[in-house]
């Protein structure tokens, strides 16, 4: 495996070699000539958030959640009100990121391992997808590495595990905490925890940060969300006279829900009737937020803040007992927009205008292009096929070319709302096809935020457009299909 990926890598440092050239002789060549030119590459932060809602940060509505860090972000940079994830579960949306595609494309459409279909009580049998992001797949961080950059990841992984899948088989010269598990075991040092394996009685043991001497220095009573944020800072330290690229995957918000007791006190003080979600919860949210707000200081101290490219973004929606996505439908694991739609800000050092907010259709797919482009790299369009540079809207000098949005999940997650289903976004109009009802639902989001008024039967025509449109899309990306279940007794 070792040579094969070896070879992988020199293969594709030879392609980037002759698109790099090709670019340059076709008249293409504009990204690589600015970056020649700049006397200092631009760095790169990534703030990736598990399970963190739409509207669970301050800028996007809440007035229950504290988030001033997030919310200054989105005063200095874009923040995109149609921000969506590639899933509304955790490892596709996650994969989408590092490589610009869809899940489907990658037949990754489901959260490793998965485990919770059930042959007697699930009409179809789930679509077949791979447990790891693929070796083949060309990830950011290592196009990144490619050129310079020193690139780090802090966190959570949860894209398969040892000996072939983590971080630093992806492009990460930098792995701490990252691994085959979706959450920690507990929020609090030594962050030990159990874990049933699906489908079986077993039991996995595990805790976040592992052996050797780059863990060694603990603290009792340390909380997980801090730790991370150390570890981030500490690797902007080192690396401060070389670019970089750090993705901080921060665990939180995700269950277990445990949080700094003084901060749960003060949630706690809020009548019932006014909360938006649990105490707990809003507590680490407010942990989460004081991390982005140390990173920017740090940045800000090292004078690296006006060349440093930042993002926030969520995996997917809110957990349904941790916290409400009204004014949206549904949460996490859902196809409404509350399972999908998520914060969505970057700040660029290059952008004319502060506090830009754009209602245009983005998604994780876009990350990967969007930073080539920003750092003057060429892009690869052969990797990054579903993704679009959004450096246009954020420089306010244009707009995309996309029209639509697609969503594929042929699985079932036990989570509210859920099912198998396709989905396209096309403008306002968004349709949702049950795979194992065979029907449609039509919602127009500029009316119906919400997603409360079926149109499907009051417009067939619009219905069937979006429904043709979306097949299409499914046999362009290859997309596995679940198939008919035998066993099936019924509910």
């Amino acid at each position: 495996m070792g040579k094969l990926k070896s070879k992988m890598r020199h293969n594709r440092a030879l392609l980037s070699r002759v698109s790099m050239i090709v670019g340059l002789t076709v008249g293409c060549g504009v990204f690589s000539d600015s970056y020649a030119q700049q006397p200092e590459k631009l760095n790169v932060v990534l703030f990736l958030i598990d399970d963190l809602g739409w509207n669970d940060v301050g800028c996007y509505g809440s007035d229950y959640y504290q988030t001033p860090h997030i919310d200054q972000l989105a005063e200095e940079g874009v923040k995109f009100t149609n921000g969506y994830a590639a899933a509304a579960i955790c490892s596709p949306s996650r994969a989408s990121i590092l490589t610009g595609r869809y899940p489907a494309r990658m037949l990754l459409t489901n959260w490793i391992p998965d485990g919770r279909w059930d042959r007697k009580k699930h009409r179809l049998k789930e679509g077949r997808f791979v447990r790891a992001l693929p070796l083949e797949e060309y990830t950011l961080a290592e196009a990144l590495r490619e050129v310079g950059y020193q690139t780090g990841f802090v966190g959570k992984w949860h894209l398969g595990g040892l000996p072939f899948y983590y971080p630093e088989h992806q492009g990460f010269q930098v792995n701490i905490g990252g691994n085959d598990m979706g959450n920690p075991g507990n929020y609090f040092y030594p962050y030990n925890g159990t874990w049933r394996v699906p489908t079986t009685p077993l039991q996995a043991t595990w805790h976040v940060l592992g052996d050797g001497e780059q863990y060694d220095i603990r603290r009792e009573g340390e909380y997980l969300t801090d730790r991370l944020t150390d570890e981030s800072i500490e690797f902007i330290r080192k690396n401060q006279d070389q670019p970089f690229f750090l993705m901080l995957s921060h665990y939180a918000v995700h269950t277990p829900l445990q949080a700094k007791e003084e901060k749960i006190a003060r949630y706690e003080e809020v009548p019932e009737a006014d909360r938006q979600g649990k105490p707990t919860y809003a507590a680490m949210i407010e942990s989460v937020d004081e991390s982005v707000g140390r990173v920017m200081q740090t940045l800000q101290d090292l004078q690296l803040d006006d060349r440093t490219l930042v993002i926030f973004t969520s995996d997917n929606g809110a957990y349904y007992k941790a916290s409400s996505s009204r004014p949206l439908r549904g949460n996490k694991g859902s196809y409404f927009e509350g399972g999908i739609r998520v914060p969505f800000i970057i700040k660029s050092p290059t952008q004319v205008n502060k506090g830009i907010v754009s209602d245009v259709p983005v998604i994780g797919n876009d990350l990967y292009p969007t930073v080539l482009a920003a750092t003057g790299l060429p892009l690869r369009p052969y990797q990054h096929l579903d993704g679009e540079n959004l450096i246009p809207i954020i420089n306010s000098t244009g707009g995309l070319e996309r029209e639509a949005l697609f969503w594929h999940f042929p699985h079932y997650n036990g989570h509210p709302d859920a099912a198998p289903v396709g989905v396209i976004r096309r403008g306002p109009w968004k349709l949702i096809e049950y795979f194992d009802e065979d029907r449609q639902e039509l919602y127009n989001l500029e009316e119906d935020l919400s997603e409360t008024q079926d149109l499907s039967e009051q417009r067939p025509e619009q219905t069937s457009r979006l429904y043709e449109e979306l097949q299409v899309w499914r046999e362009s990306v290859r997309a596995e299909m679940p198939q008919p279940n035998l066993e099936y007794e019924g509910k």
